[in-house]
């Protein structure tokens, strides 16, 4: 059977630019590939277009085939799609199907940063709210001192692994229909460190780690909220290879308080009123987490009632102002009387019973009464 001109099966001009080609290539093997298009002719059509590419791609071959054709004497290229060599088709499949042509190798023995840590910290309310400066005690691992982080024993050096010949990565061939694959995998000899510890050290028993507890100073600031993280900078584990340690971050847990409750900056508490308070109106003392302040309720406040008081909330922990407290006023029923103390209450209901109802638009009172009554 005649083969098909290469342009024509990539469905470009015999002048297309390189990114035509590779563009057109992509769109057609991803079209035909065997793992998706299930037609009974995919397969051969996926060789045409790989076979097709591998020529018009390179510009050695695309010039010896826009010159003789299929009829090079120096090429041959009835061979079909080959998956061998230096795998630039198949980089170019991988990078349809995955995103990414082929994998970088990383240096085993560059420098990189070692791992974060957490440390979860419970605080009292007010402990949050203004802050303190602490030392905490965490395990981490640091670099063993008998071998300063080599894991070698003293005296000795860790050599250049020879499997992996410093690598860290062993290369695996598998022969697939589609050619012959290059899979990389860890190196089992040296762990991808690319170095092998012939003497490893006795304390540390080559890992070149130890775990140690270590205290650290922590400085928490004012207005701290409950799951609000803190970042130390550098005391996380150590780096590899000589780079940075990571960073340790301290999460709060912040304890529920007795009688304030927080809302971002703001605090808030129910203060308890008598009935001849509420009505005749009072001066209360308020606690507040600053120390106790004065309010004036004034007469005939009403349970519910919200005061704010201004600047006696939490800090804000960026240093930007402060809040407030809300003082929400809760009238309380006396359980206990005295006979005379019934009869003055009797008294008032009395006189406050024969009295009208038209103060305020209508009292509670009366509308509750109304409604017994069916009106």
């Amino acid at each position: 059977m005649n083969k098909r001109d290469y342009y024509e099966v990539l469905g470009v001009s015999n002048s297309a630019s390189k990114d035509e080609i590779k563009k057109a290539y992509r769109k057609l093997s991803k079209q035909y590939h065997p793992d998706i298009n299930k037609e009974p002719d995919a397969d051969e059509k996926f060789k045409e277009v790989k076979e097709a590419y591998e020529v018009l791609s390179d510009d050695q071959k695309r010039a010896h085939y826009d010159q003789f054709g299929h009829t090079d004497p120096n090429q041959g290229f009835g061979g079909g799609a080959d998956f061998g060599g230096g795998f630039g088709g198949f980089e170019d499949i991988f990078s349809t199907f995955f995103g990414g042509g082929g994998s970088r190798r990383r240096d085993p023995n560059a420098p990189r940063q070692g791992a974060d840590l957490q440390y979860t910290m419970t605080l009292s309310f007010e402990e949050a709210a203004f802050g303190k400066e602490t030392e905490i005690e965490i395990p981490r691992e640091e670099n063993c001192e008998t071998c300063s982080g080599t894991g070698a024993k003293p005296g000795t050096k860790p050599v250049t692994c020879k499997h992996c010949s410093g690598t860290g990565q062993l290369n695996v061939e598998q022969n697939t229909p589609f050619g012959r694959i290059v899979n990389r995998r860890t190196c089992n000899h040296c762990n991808g460190t690319g170095k092998e510890i012939k003497h490893k050290c006795s304390t540390c028993h080559g890992t070149g780690k130890v775990k140690k507890r270590r205290k650290i100073n922590v400085k928490i600031p004012a207005g701290i909220d409950d799951g609000q993280q803190l970042r130390v900078t550098g005391q996380g584990e150590p780096g590899v290879n000589g780079g940075p340690a990571g960073d340790l971050y301290v999460v709060f847990q912040i304890r529920r308080h007795e009688f304030f409750e927080r809302d971002g900056e703001d605090v808030y508490c129910e203060m308890p009123i008598t009935f001849v308070q509420a009505t005749l109106g009072a001066e209360i003392e308020v606690p507040t987490i600053h120390g106790k302040v004065k309010l004036k309720v004034p007469a005939g406040t009403q349970t519910g009632t919200k005061f704010r008081l201004k600047g006696k909330g939490i800090p804000n922990v960026r240093g930007y102002g402060q809040g407030d407290q809300h003082v929400i006023i809760r009238l309380v029923t006396p359980t206990k009387l005295t006979d005379k103390q019934k009869q003055i209450l009797q008294e008032f209901a009395d006189e406050t019973g024969n009295s009208s109802h038209g103060e305020e638009d209508d009292s509670f009172f009366s509308k509750v009464k109304r409604a017994f009554k069916g009106e």
